[in-house]
């Protein structure tokens, strides 16, 4: 195999095949990236497989020999990402007997590397999806994706005992896609229409564009997702611009997401794979009240500003702010009182409906959803201060965050 490429489209590829990279490989040909280079197609294929999240990527280069080898993917990640802009050439130079069999060489115009590489065909292949069962496939607009996954992915789980709860849950119809992630003390809901998504489209670009539909099932579809694998999802899209559609195929135990168009032999020009999450994702709509006994609406960047202030008193063990709400006076007072710290106060001017209450939060919880929503004035809603506080937008994505309150002691 021999082929001349650019350090920029090498280093960033690589930075994206490289987040699939077990830390700690079951079998060392993992800790490997699969390069595979086309003559035809004069493209390089890079992939990188952790057995459960796998990415693959493809760019353009002069390949002059085709072939697939393995490289050590710390080391090249290193190497590469320290070269100058310029040409890198990778040469293969072993043999079926040859004496440098195994040897793969790097040369840039500073200087020659060669690695010691394993055997290509201990490399597993990616998943296919289907084989295992029926497939479903979704049609999901990019920009609709990646606004999804920005107002969801903070609230996911990191606990790995909560297993669904680590994932995102994506229901959908024929043209309404629907986000939602919990972790037990949060929830983020947004639900986005593909026939919002492409009246702006259109009238941004002054064309007319048609949307496919997303679900072309008859029946709803539903399907729970790492919050691992689409955090590199968003990687990919954010560095993506050849694609207004994603493809997403799942069946009973994988889903694949699919950019870009195939080239001659069949191969994605992305492609992101992960295990599904197996079990029943909780009945979330449930646990958002239907009837307020209060409503407030404030600025959200003055609210952001105040509670960031007053949160630098509060202490490692009680990460604790204090809303107390005054419907006669419509301003609602922040407070942070830690005993080995000190105390603060802040007063911010907010219009509220209903009777004058306190309530307490996890400044973290708060903070995530707060910097999530999209617009400058939000809404707070809620009943008891033991129960449930909603935070929705005011205009643009349809976004729902609930915050379960601290109690507090008197």
């Amino acid at each position: 195999m021999k082929l001349v490429c650019s350090q920029s489209d090498l280093n960033a590829n690589l930075s994206l095949v490289s987040r699939a990279v077990p830390s700690r490989p079951t079998h060392p040909v993992l800790a490997h990236i699969l390069l595979s280079a086309d003559e035809k197609t004069q493209k390089v294929l890079l992939r990188a497989f952790d057995l459960s999240l796998g990415i693959q990527t493809s760019f353009s280069a002069q390949v002059s020999v085709g072939g697939t080898i393995t490289l050590p993917a710390k080391l090249l990640g290193d190497i590469v990402s320290r070269l100058s802009e310029g040409e890198i050439e990778i040469v293969d130079e072993g043999g079926d007997e040859g004496e440098n069999s195994g040897i793969v060489a790097l040369i840039a115009t500073s200087g020659r590397y060669q690695f010691r590489t394993m055997d290509a065909e201990d490399f597993p292949d990616l998943p296919q999806i289907g084989e295992q069962g029926d497939a479903e496939t979704l049609l999901l607009p990019a920009k609709i994706l990646t606004e999804g996954l920005r107002a969801t992915l903070f609230a996911a789980s990191t606990e790995e005992t909560k297993q669904v709860l680590t994932g995102i849950h994506l229901a959908c119809n024929e043209t309404e896609l629907e986000f939602a992630a919990t972790d037990g003390h949060r929830l983020a809901v947004v639900s986005l229409d593909t026939a919002d998504v492409a009246e702006e489209e259109r009238e941004e670009e002054g064309e007319e564009k048609e949307t496919p539909p997303v679900n072309s099932s008859e029946s709803p579809v539903e399907v729970t997702i790492p919050a691992k694998a689409l955090r590199e999802l968003a990687a990919l899209l954010s560095t993506w611009e050849g694609a207004d559609i994603v493809e997403l195929n799942f069946d009973d135990s994988q889903v694949a997401f699919e950019l870009g168009g195939k080239d001659n032999n069949g191969i994605q020009a992305r492609r992101l794979t992960s295990r599904k999450l197996e079990g029943a994702y909780p009945a979330y709509e449930r646990l958002i009240p239907d009837d307020f006994t209060l409503s407030a609406i404030v600025d959200r960047r003055l609210l952001i500003a105040g509670v960031e202030r007053v949160a630098v008193l509060t202490d490692s063990k009680n990460h604790v702010v204090k809303f107390s709400l005054n419907s006669d006076k419509s301003e609602l007072e922040l407070s942070v009182d830690t005993i080995d710290v000190g105390k603060a106060r802040e007063f911010i001017e907010m219009q509220i409906s209903g009777e004058s209450i306190e309530v307490a939060f996890n400044v973290k919880y708060l903070m995530d959803g707060l910097k999530a929503l999209p617009t400058s004035n939000i809404m707070m809603q809620m009943n008891e201060p033991k129960q449930p506080v909603i935070f929705t937008p005011l205009g643009g994505v349809k976004m729902t965050y609930l915050v379960m309150p601290v109690q507090l002691r008197d």
